[in-house]
């Protein structure tokens, strides 16, 4: 559609731009967003764009325009476009690959996250400025005492659940902060299994005094096998009856225990047991 207001005869006028020099908003140097409106190409009309590259699990962050709708193109990669149905509340989670578009109507809420490394997503909109509604600054530039006040809220919990944003425009996220601070933790809480899964092992060994060097010998493995009484050689002279008689599962003889013994615990996972 010709704009009307353009004289298409100007030396001004403009029919090339490069969108990787206007760049919107930028993480890093693997998630960032170029734009293009009007501004930058004067012969563009009622449309414009943005070039958006995430990495895995970045977000384009909860948003809405309240002047234009927005379709979403797919370049390389792979990402979920999510957006809520004003008229019913539900949220639509729509999958894009190569080649595949998502739409959002006007004024919707959505958002769009990054299923894997490398994702290039072009958001095409029928409006030459597009304005947005973003949900970081809903939350950071709305006095903690209203929200508080309006949704029955702690107030110092709500400050303190709010700090790492640092009252900015979040636009793509996590931020580098977050996400490093969850690999630490992550790296943390590893380690921390490992420690503990060590001890335990020990521990448990500890407890029920058994090692492969014990296991080894015969007069042992017999003690643990829960007849103390019994030898390769011999068995010392106790009576046996039926009542001392008893038969363990795990094992495919009998044996005998005086009638003054503790029974074994026969819930312990080395009975049974057979180099």
């Amino acid at each position: 559609m010709p704009t009307s207001y353009m004289d298409y005869t100007a030396l001004s006028t403009q029919y090339f731009a490069d969108v990787n020099k206007n760049r919107l908003n930028t993480r890093n140097h693997e998630n960032y967003i170029n734009r293009l409106g009007r501004d930058v190409l004067n012969t563009l009309g009622e449309v414009s764009l943005l070039d958006i590259h995430l990495s895995q699990g970045r977000v384009v962050e909860p948003h809405y325009h309240q002047n234009a709708a927005e379709l979403v193109y797919c370049i390389s990669g792979s990402a979920t476009v999510s957006l809520i149905n004003p008229f019913n509340n539900q949220v639509i989670n729509i999958p894009i690959q190569p080649g595949q578009v998502a739409n959002i109507p006007q004024g919707w809420w959505h958002w769009e996250e990054a299923s894997e490394d490398g994702t290039h997503l072009i958001a095409i909109f029928d409006a030459p400025y597009p304005e947005y509604i973003l949900g970081s600054d809903i939350l950071t530039k709305t006095p903690i005492e209203v929200l508080a006040h309006t949704y029955c809220l702690d107030p110092e919990k709500l400050k303190e659940t709010l700090k790492p944003l640092h009252g900015q425009t979040i636009v793509i996220g996590p931020t580098d902060e977050c996400v490093a601070g969850k690999t630490q933790q992550a790296g943390v809480d590893t380690e921390s299994s490992s420690m503990n899964n060590h001890y335990m092992s020990n521990q448990y060994m500890t407890n029920h005094s058994i090692s492969k060097q014990h296991m080894n010998s015969q007069p042992m493995r017999n003690q643990y096998m829960g007849n103390q009484y019994m030898s390769n050689q011999h068995m010392y002279n106790h009576p046996m009856n039926d009542q001392h008689m008893s038969y363990h599962p795990y094992s495919d003889h009998q044996y005998s225990y005086p009638a003054e013994s503790p029974q074994v615990n026969y819930t312990n996972p080395y009975y049974g047991y057979r180099p």
